[in-house]
């Protein structure tokens, strides 16, 4: 079997490695490809995936997003004609999807938040398998045309590829956090994604508060956002992709505008608040109810508390239930 996956952003990088691994361990052939935005290359180096670099983010512009897609989806196209590729698996990635069909190939497209409306309407229709969480109504995509093709599996994705980790408290020397003092992490908005448009006000006043009672880790999304950080100053800022789940594990809190870094932080029992200004999802909106992630609506609401040093109890969810998800189109 041969399989081609496709890795756009950074929190691809870490879902679909343990199926990558799973696929190699049953014998089969996995060619990996990646977009050039975030820590998505650093990561894939990190783990140990070899890829080969196809693109890169074209900004938050529609315009731009649009002629991203063309390029690199014909740019793909070329990378996998003639190889024979039996599946194409992306999270969220249209370009894999639109270069696939183009191929005849089947395709899976993977992903947990269902307002992306523009990416969901391209991967839904062309793709032939849709895995997404049971928090997602399915309602919700059958718009998407997403009617038929839906694998919906229990919990958060991150229980699954976090299934095999254990903190490594290496990460504190690497940047220098004092483990006797209070500390946050903080990810900050994904403010070149189409979906989340706002200016958060919000979140600056957060970081000037944490700023004053803890040493705050701050994990930039683009240079624009580092650059800013870097004149406030008084910020913990990595200058490589990191071991941002040991981090997370040893933080008292964890603040993110995001949608990837607060799940990972409820699975592993860290204390999270979300700033995200966007709609909600389904499954945010399911985390909220159950108490085990919490909206800001103001500054004033941080409370930072040290937390104590023995491990939160975790959910740890066998990839392999979402690889066979994943191959459905190939049964």
């Amino acid at each position: 079997m041969r399989v081609w996956v496709d890795l756009t952003n950074s929190p691809h990088v870490l879902v679909l490695r343990p199926l990558v691994e799973a696929l190699r361990e049953d014998g089969a052939e996995v060619a990996i490809t990646a977009r050039d935005f975030a820590q998505t290359v650093e990561l894939c180096e990190r783990f140990g995936l070899d890829c080969e670099v196809i693109g890169r983010h074209r900004g938050a512009r529609l315009g731009a997003k649009a002629v991203g897609l063309a390029d690199r989806s014909w740019a793909l196209r070329r990378f996998a004609k003639g190889r024979r590729f039996d599946l194409a698996v992306g999270h969220g990635s249209n370009d894999v999807t639109v270069a696939a069909r183009s191929l005849g190939v089947p395709a899976t497209t993977m992903f947990d938040y269902e307002w992306a409306t523009v990416q969901h309407t391209l991967n839904c229709r062309l793709g032939q398998a849709v895995v997404v969480p049971d928090a997602i109504p399915p309602q919700r995509l059958d718009r998407y045309g997403a009617r038929g093709k839906l694998q919906r599996y229990p919990g958060l994705k991150e229980e699954y590829y976090l299934a095999d980790f254990e903190p490594d408290p290496a990460v504190l020397g690497e940047l220098g956090v004092d483990p006797e003092r209070p500390l946050a992490v903080v990810r900050t908005p994904p403010s070149v994604s189409l979906y989340h448009r706002f200016e958060n006000d919000v979140f600056a006043q957060v970081l000037t508060r944490l700023r004053e009672h803890a040493q705050v880790v701050v994990l930039p999304r683009v240079a624009a956002q580092r650059a800013e950080l870097e004149e406030a100053g008084g910020f913990l800022l990595p200058d490589r992709a990191i071991d941002a789940q040991s981090l997370m594990s040893y933080a008292d809190l964890v603040v993110s505008a995001g949608g990837t870094m607060n799940r990972e932080a409820v699975a592993l029992g860290t204390p999270v608040f979300t700033t995200f200004e966007g709609r909600l999802g389904a499954v945010d909106e399911r985390l909220i109810a159950e108490g085990r992630l919490r909206r800001l609506q103001s500054a004033e609401e941080v409370v930072l508390e040290r937390r104590p040093a023995a491990v939160a109890e975790r959910v740890r969810r066998d990839p392999r239930d979402l690889l066979a998800m994943v191959l459905a189109p190939l049964r």
